[in-house]
């Protein structure tokens, strides 16, 4: 791996990554299946937020021991920052549609942290290949660069028409491909994913649901590893600020969750990041934007798309009647 980390930083991650997932598995072992509540999904983002930015400060310090030069580390570790927050942007698109596909097989709000749990693990192992063929293929292909940022620009698009449809599962191919590869039983059996019927072994509808949290998250791998290009072509800077945004995805989730209504407008504002990081990878020769702005751009894009989501929310009264004015 070509990077300006340190061989021991590169230990060092591994490490770290692999304790806080076994900690995160031996609490929910611990807990069992239960409905996590906003306080507890709170604390969980604190703490996952926490240990992102104390590894960014202990690159930041790598980097610094190793070249001796303050600026280049204040650049990397702010590539890293901007990487975070960009991945940590997009994953709200991934999170809706987990939202999405809970709510279409109605599982209960107690095996839903399992599930999450189970998808972290799975996109790490799925991204981490995926972003070193990704950096193998910059550093050999300089116009790749321009492909992923024509992706980008295509997916910000996309989503940006897409925004505010309610989307059918109905019709989704991939569910359309599992059904016909595993009989499915028509209610849950606790956490397992397997059961009987009929003398038969089938999978439960949270075997189903695992299978499709997956590949929602290896479709939006697809946008948001080419996302980080654009602010770096570090490979270690890429992988490690997407994994950090992935391990809290899961706190991240319940948080979003208890108000998805109130941030109705946010796919526009992820869409319009999108178009800006697609359209800087393909001004990269042209025109070079600074991490900073980018990181600002990101952030601001991102607030006002949340205060306009919150000023402009649907409001209900205690029977949930809709009491909001009538747009004109």
């Amino acid at each position: 791996m070509n990077t300006i980390a340190p061989d021991w930083l590169l230990l060092f991650f591994g490490v770290s990554v692999t304790a806080a997932l076994f900690v995160d598995f031996i609490v929910l072992r611990r807990q069992g299946a239960h409905a996590v509540s906003v306080k507890e999904a709170l604390n969980w983002s604190f703490a996952w937020i926490g240990l992102s930015m104390a590894f960014n400060a202990l690159f930041w310090w790598a980097v610094r021991d190793a070249t001796g030069d303050a600026a280049q580390a204040n650049e990397r570790a702010l590539e890293f920052l901007t990487g975070y927050l960009i991945e940590k942007s997009l994953a709200v698109d991934n999170i809706f549609v987990f939202l999405m596909i809970f709510t279409y097989f109605s599982v209960p709000v107690e095996y839903q942290k399992r599930v999450l749990m189970i998808g972290v693990v799975g996109a790490i192992v799925l991204r981490t290949p995926m972003i070193l063929i990704g950096s193998w293929l910059v550093a050999q292909f300089h116009w790749v660069l321009y492909l992923f940022g024509a992706l980008l620009m295509a997916t910000g698009l996309k989503m940006w028409l897409a925004a505010g449809k309610e989307p059918d599962l109905d019709d989704h191919p991939w569910l359309k491909l599992l059904r016909r590869l595993m009989p499915v039983s028509s209610s849950y059996d606790g956490e397992h994913f397997l059961t009987i019927v009929n003398g038969k072994r089938v999978a439960t509808p949270l075997l189903m649901v695992v299978a499709m949290v997956g590949i929602a998250d290896l479709m939006f791998a697809v946008d948001s590893i080419p996302a980080i290009f654009a602010v770096t072509t570090d490979p270690f800077i890429v992988l490690s600020s997407n994994i950090f945004a992935i391990l809290g995805l899961r706190a991240m989730f319940f948080l979003l969750a208890a108000v998805a209504a109130k941030f109705h407008l946010l796919n526009y504002g992820l869409a319009v990041i999108l178009l800006f990081i697609g359209a800087k990878m393909l001004l990269v020769d042209f025109i070079k934007i600074p991490v900073l702005v980018s990181l600002g751009i990101v952030v601001l894009v991102l607030a006002v798309t949340m205060l306009w989501s919150i000023r402009t929310a649907p409001k209900f009264d205690r029977h949930g009647r809709n009491t909001s004015p009538p747009r004109r």
